[in-house]
């Protein structure tokens, strides 16, 4: 009980003091795990969008597979980059590996699927109550869908809530395409990981603290994002 009662008081120690170890390694993860988060939200929401208002052979696969991506287990993603990025792999030319870009490449892996299949299930349903609407009303197909977008903006906002969550707590994949190089690859959750197969649990618990609350956050500030968007 001791031990655990030094190493809390450690951690919140590092904490106040603004530890610069720990303040690095938060920052990578949030600049991390904020730009897997965009750009999945860029790539998944034309995808989602265009699945739901798309009607063609093979559709029905790609809304099946995207929600299987769903669960992905993190490592596969991270050992089929890591094949991709390794120096004998088709891309291991680009010399991204053991890099943040290549844990941002990971994490937009594992959270695109999310945007595409948050996005696609309410732009379907409100697809099919407007599109008639907007016809009537003389609505370009674009307009149609900007229309659509702007109706969706609580749904575009919990996409990338959800993806921004899943990129910030995952270490799988991270932790194989990044090295957890410290200084340089070593994020919140692959330092945790470390610190405590080491025994040093006081910047273990510190990061531990540091990220509960940062996912506490996150599901309060969607809770009432989400519901003022809704009200509007």
């Amino acid at each position: 009980m001791n031990d655990f009662r030094q190493s809390v008081a450690a951690a919140l120690a590092l904490i106040g003091s603004f530890d610069s170890e720990l303040i690095g390694i938060v920052w990578l993860s949030l600049r991390v795990s904020l730009s897997a988060s965009l750009i999945a939200l860029l790539i998944g929401t034309p995808l989602g969008v265009w699945l739901a208002i798309s009607r063609f052979r093979g559709r029905q696969v790609l809304v099946v597979l995207a929600n299987a991506l769903l669960g992905l287990p993190p490592v596969v993603a991270g050992l089929m980059l890591y094949l991709l990025l390794s120096r004998s792999g088709p891309l291991g030319f680009a010399g991204l590996l053991f890099t943040p870009t290549a844990m941002v490449v990971a994490q937009v892996m594992l959270t695109t699927p999310i945007v595409v299949a948050l996005v696609h299930r309410p732009v379907s349903v409100l697809w099919a109550e407007y599109a008639d609407l907007a016809r009537t009303d003389g609505l370009s197909h674009l307009r149609s869908v900007a229309l659509l977008i702007s109706l969706g903006r609580a749904s575009l906002l919990t996409a990338f809530l959800a993806a921004f969550g899943r990129a910030i707590a995952e270490v799988g994949a991270i932790i194989i395409v990044g090295g957890n190089i410290r200084g340089y690859t070593r994020t919140m959750t692959t330092a945790i990981v470390l610190e405590t197969s080491k025994g040093e649990l006081s910047l273990a618990l510190g990061l531990g603290l540091i990220l509960l609350s940062l996912s506490v956050t996150i599901s309060t500030v969607a809770f009432l994002l989400v519901g003022r968007v809704g009200e509007k």
